[in-house]
């Protein structure tokens, strides 16, 4: 007897290929059967006629590494289809880290990642195997985040590794990937992977490379210095002969509008010369992040609590108002620069106190508190202890779908969950769905699909799933192709898709009708 048995499905498989009509019958967490009927009894048997059935969907970039633990029905994933996501991101996160430094990231992620005080690891392993007794609903493929690795061998200062700590940087990379993690992340505007020089990315994309990983980076610049960002980082990923995987490839601020094609003739030029080039991307045209990337990183020496007491002096607010607006002339990725005040919108805060600024934009909490808007930053980020975070809005549509339309092109939602986040943290799929696929043409459905469950499973090395396929992981999704469509919105973006059916992870079903199960059939995913 099969476990579970879906029925009259219209199959996306995951190909990019059309849908097929079939019946899925699942065992065992398991993909048994794809025959056009299935006569086997199953102890569950849903009608599932006139829905897409297609594998779950895999995120490519998400930031839950501590909220599953807290939250562990993942239902921000479950309700939009999510089935797998990618974890480490950004070069913050949990593991591998020396436990002397696990209180200074333990701040440093409270906005981005969550609060989770029971740290029972120190290495990948046995972060890995945390999630495992969590027993989450969705299941987590790890990078190795540089920031971890680099505050246990050389802190947080301001400065370039000895030969010696690059080598030893090497080795707790090395055990990590070992231990079942898939690749490398930086995140070259945060501390302290911003320090970082060439030769140490080149040693560790190269380690990573060597255990068939890859390497994913933020990219230093994503505004007027973009180009040089990428060249950057091809060349790293040249010399160290490692896959390059962009996080959240995106172009921002009004006066780079229209560069989106620029940008990604030098990723077909790279791909071209012999280097195994990806994107991810959330489908919106606003980001989100902590809010103290909004302090130049010149300020952001000797970690986050040093960062604090700077912004405290007035000297330094001066000296950040002159590059926030661009009279000193110093490059950097200056988010107010391009998003203006006006388009820095407050996420979440800690603090009760400071409740009433979730939802606002800077330029309405410097009004509304008789402060200019970096005395209102710095105010704010002191108070909140460096934990607030933000929604940027610094894009256009034509961007957007001019890098969606890329074959390279690969699903992320870029999750931030807390306060009032941004809405691709409930909707991003849906969206691609609805808005993109029926309403604007810019994917046909085939093609969505594979850019959320093939694609990325093959860019993780994932050979057992991805795919509708007899002998695959039963992890699925089923939606209305003409019904699915994303409700959050900027000011109420906790709000649920609608025109998703079932989430089944493992082949038990996470959600039915819109409504949580209960089931929480995920866990730890380990490289092969």
């Amino acid at each position: 007897m099969l476990d579970l048995a879906l029925k009259n499905c219209r199959i996306l498989d995951g190909t990019g290929a059309p849908w097929f009509g079939a019946d899925v019958g699942i065992s065992g967490g398991k993909i048994v059967r794809v025959t056009k009927r299935l006569d086997e009894e199953a102890f569950q048997s849903f009608d599932l006629e006139g829905q897409i059935v297609c594998p779950g969907f895999i995120d490519m970039h998400t930031h839950s590494d501590l909220r599953l633990f807290s939250t562990p029905e993942e239902d921000a994933k479950i309700m939009q289809g999510i089935t797998t996501a990618v974890l480490g991101q950004d070069g913050l996160s949990v593991a591998p880290l020396s436990p002397g430094e696990i209180p200074m990231m333990k701040q440093r992620l409270a906005g981005l990642d969550g609060s989770w005080e029971e740290w029972s690891w120190s290495t990948m392993g046995e972060y890995l195997s945390a999630i495992d007794r969590a027993q989450p609903a969705t299941n987590s493929a790890m990078l190795v985040p540089h920031g971890a690795v680099r505050a246990s061998v050389v802190g947080w200062q301001n400065r370039p590794a000895t030969d010696d700590e690059i080598r030893e940087m090497v080795r707790i990379t090395g055990r990590a990937m070992e231990e079942g993690a898939f690749g490398f992340s930086t995140g070259l505007i945060y501390p302290p992977c911003l320090y970082a020089e060439e030769k140490e990315f080149v040693a560790l994309a190269g380690e990573a490379a060597a255990w068939g990983g890859f390497f994913v980076v933020h990219m230093r610049n994503e505004q007027d210095y973009i180009e040089d960002a990428l060249n950057e980082v091809i060349t790293i990923c040249t010399k160290a002969g490692c896959p390059l995987h962009i996080s959240h490839l995106k172009i921002a601020g009004k006066k780079n509008w229209g560069r989106a094609g620029r940008v990604l003739e030098l990723l077909d030029n790279a791909r071209s010369k012999g280097l195994e080039v990806t994107f991810d991307q959330y489908p919106y045209t606003a980001g989100s992040t902590m809010l103290d990337a909004l302090i130049p990183p010149v300020f952001h020496a000797d970690g986050q609590k040093k960062m604090l007491e700077y912004i405290g002096d007035p000297s330094v607010r001066h000296k950040i108002r002159e590059m926030t607006d661009g009279t000193d002339g110093t490059p950097w990725e200056n988010w107010v620069g391009s998003c203006g005040w006006e388009g820095i919108l407050i996420n979440s805060v800690g603090s009760e106190k400071n409740r009433w600024v979730e939802g606002k934009n800077i330029a309405e909490i410097a009004a509304a508190s008789s402060k200019d808007p970096v005395d209102a930053l710095c105010d704010l980020l002191v108070e909140e202890s460096g934990t607030a975070t933000m929604t940027q809005f610094y894009g256009c549509e034509e961007d957007v779908e001019t890098i969606m339309s890329h074959e390279s092109m690969l699903f992320c939602s870029d999750s931030i969950v807390g306060g009032k986040p941004h809405p691709r943290a409930y909707g991003s799929t849906a969206r691609i769905l609805g808005r993109y696929v029926r309403e604007r043409g810019t994917l046909s459905l085939a093609q969505a699909v594979r850019r959320m469950t093939s694609g990325p499973a093959a860019r993780l090395g994932l050979q057992d799933r991805g795919i509708v396929r007899e002998g695959m992981k039963a992890d699925l999704v089923a939606f209305d192709p003409a019904a699915v469509v994303d409700r959050g919105t900027y000011q109420d973006p906790v709000r649920y898709p609608e025109g998703f059916s079932m989430t089944v992870v493992s082949g038990h079903v996470a959600m039915m009708d819109g409504e949580l199960t209960g089931a929480r059939a995920g866990g730890a995913l380990r490289r092969r």
